[in-house]
């Protein structure tokens, strides 16, 4: 994971992508890799992970986990369940599920000892530098005003994507940094992969598009 160019596709809680058209959608998304050699990454809502990782060769990660082992943590989502059905990593600290730092650094210590990837999220150049020392896999720069806007990250702030992958490599070179936010056409990921990150993240871009399998398409197109 990381040498080809990567897409993450966040599943997020959208109907479009719930239940048997999780199983569709990242079927589409495994059609994708097979025929384009772009690794895609398909992140559905986690009582799908099961379904999911079951119908498909491509990575399924979690959306979501929490910074607990086995034991008595009623209602917490533990890095080995998500193992268990099926994930090989998780999202952690994406906008819409905001951590403090304390509690990404513990998400990730569960993760790695149970052998999760991990992607952390963040919103601005301090928070990226901040994850990246905590050892994660990735970091994806989403500044959260153009989440689901259709405005790329990679256009509208292209600074903020070039200085978080400056100061990335400056902590460390075993993180490598996706660009998110407003993610939806070739030209997009083309942009984020020309800013020296090693792909993107994106959710409402192909999940609510009238054609997803087309939008994939289109993704992978530029690339």
């Amino acid at each position: 994971m990381g040498k080809k160019p990567l897409i993450v596709i966040n599943f997020k809680t959208y109907s479009e992508s719930m239940g048997d058209r999780a199983v569709k959608m990242a079927k589409y998304c495994n059609e994708i890799t097979l025929e384009s050699g772009v690794e895609v990454i398909v992140c559905p809502q986690i009582p799908d992970i099961y379904r999911v990782a079951n119908s498909v060769k491509i990575p399924v990660f979690s959306q979501h986990i929490d910074g607990a082992g086995a034991g008595s943590h009623t209602g917490h989502i533990t890095a080995e369940c998500v193992m268990d059905a099926g994930a090989s990593g998780t999202l952690i600290n994406h906008s819409e599920k905001r951590l403090l730092l304390s509690e990404i650094d513990s998400a990730i210590q569960y993760a790695k000892k149970t052998g999760l990837k991990t992607i952390v999220c963040t919103n601005n150049i301090p928070v990226t530098s901040a994850a990246a020392m905590l050892g994660p896999e990735f970091v994806a720069i989403e500044p959260p005003e153009l989440i689901g806007s259709g405005i790329p990250v990679s256009k509208a702030d292209p600074d903020i994507v070039r200085e978080s992958v400056m100061a990335v490599k400056k902590i460390t070179s075993h993180v490598e940094v996706l660009c998110g936010a407003g993610i939806s056409k070739g030209d997009d990921v083309a942009a984020a992969l020309s800013l020296g990150t090693s792909g993107v993240l994106l959710a409402s871009g192909v999940i609510k598009a009238k054609d997803p399998k087309a939008a994939l398409y289109d993704l992978v197109g530029k690339i």
